[in-house]
């Protein structure tokens, strides 16, 4: 496996509304400085912000072990460290013709945590300490 002790990812959701237009992303980060690189982007798609947070994390685990790259990850959700940790996204979302697809998401994102080894460091972004995510959308 190769490691990258200087390089992280750090992910976030956004959500216009909650529930809303929810997207999420990955940006690249190099000694906690965002390189500019988004690795990844979802959506938008109706969902919440937490369901974002979570898939955002589940979405990093995954690119970096098809990589067969180690490096640690960033996420400024409580929320979204406890889904991953219980492989289980806890979400009151109604399920609808209209979230279904985001369900399935959802369903596929637990799937893989329960039938995946792969772990790295998923670490809480201290916002009141570092200022905001790297990987926030800018919405607030």
């Amino acid at each position: 496996m190769k490691e990258y002790p200087h390089y992280a990812l750090a992910v976030d959701a956004a959500c216009s509304g909650n529930p809303g237009q929810m997207e999420y992303r990955g940006v690249l980060l190099y000694d906690g400085t965002p390189t500019g690189q988004e690795i990844f982007h979802y959506g938008p798609v109706f969902g919440t912000n937490n369901i974002g947070e979570f898939l955002a994390v589940v979405h990093a685990l995954a690119l970096l072990e098809k990589k067969g790259i180690a490096m640690d990850i960033y996420t400024d959700s409580v929320t979204a460290r406890a889904w991953v940790r219980n492989m289980k996204a806890k979400t009151t979302l109604e399920r609808s013709s209209r979230t279904e697809q985001l369900y399935l998401l959802i369903a596929r994102a637990e799937q893989w945590l329960r039938t995946h080894t792969f772990r790295v460091p998923i670490h809480k972004w201290e916002t009141n300490e570092r200022g905001e995510i790297p990987a926030d959308f800018g919405r607030k």
